[in-house]
């Protein structure tokens, strides 16, 4: 008797040793998971109505038009800068905006056609937290403890009017591609209200970054490069490696520019999260 309660002894002093373990930082590789899981749902468009990013996508299409029309221009009209090369040259800058809309729209446009014939995911778990603001201009964000671990999702704000602020069951109408939220419904008791803090001015920054950046790459790009092209410089040859040396290094500055203050807002952004 007396060994086993010596047994039962040390098997309780083991227990009260145990210290939970605290939440190990997300690693490179975790990461590295979570942005390539955010551009397979689409970037920046993600969590908006499949429907939303089909109207986009032709906005962004006559957008192109426009570009290959100018581009044209400057290759064969009459307003034009001098000699073939440098025209061709001015031309050719009007496919850097192309290039981003089938970079950054392209993606979403096509996972939002493919959302229109799927069948949404019905996702059900803890709700952890909800905010009628995110960083994606017109939607919000819910927290939800899933089988899986912990997920967000951007839902609508007018989704989110009736979540309460204590921890209840939610259940999600998740579509599959772009991770849009048809439904939201909550299980439970409506206990807490949800208070909705202040939104700082940093979250207004964050939003306009994504839009912002690649607008003013396109456009220092093509600014550099056809105002050189019109300048009136001797020499088609150099004129136009003038006018590729110029449009690439005012597109250089202009993302270098756009990334130093992007790292800016996440740290500040970082910083506002409680430890």
């Amino acid at each position: 008797m007396g060994k086993k309660r010596v047994q039962v002894r040390q098997q309780r002093a083991r227990m009260r040793q145990v210290k939970p373990k605290l939440p190990a930082a997300a690693s490179p590789q975790q990461q590295r998971r979570q942005q390539e899981r955010f551009l397979t749902a689409g970037g920046f468009l993600q969590g908006y109505a499949p429907d939303r990013v089909v109207r986009i996508g032709w906005y962004c299409a006559a957008g192109v038009v426009l570009c290959l029309l100018i581009g044209a221009e400057l290759l064969l009209g009459p307003v034009a800068p001098h000699g073939f090369p440098v025209r061709l040259v001015s031309a050719l800058a009007w496919i850097v905006p192309i290039a981003v809309v089938f970079s950054f729209i392209g993606p979403g446009v096509r996972l939002a056609l493919q959302d229109r014939k799927a069948e949404p995911k019905v996702i059900q778990g803890q709700l952890l937290g909800a905010s009628s603001v995110s960083t994606s201009f017109g939607l919000g964000m819910v927290m939800v403890q899933t089988r899986g671990g912990v997920e967000q999702y951007l839902v609508p704000p007018e989704k989110l009017n009736k979540v309460p602020g204590n921890q209840v069951q939610v259940i999600l109408t998740v579509t599959p591609k772009l991770r849009h939220v048809r439904g939201l419904q909550v299980m439970g008791q409506r206990m807490v209200p949800r208070a909705e803090p202040p939104v700082p001015d940093l979250v207004n920054r964050l939003r306009l970054l994504p839009l912002v950046t690649p607008a003013v790459l396109a456009g220092a790009v093509i600014i550099g490069d056809d105002a050189t092209a019109f300048a009136p410089i001797p020499g088609d040859g150099i004129h136009a490696v003038l006018a590729v040396v110029v449009g690439a290094l005012l597109g250089g500055i202009a993302y270098g520019a756009f990334f130093l203050v992007q790292r800016r807002l996440t740290a500040q952004a970082q910083a506002l999260v409680p430890s």
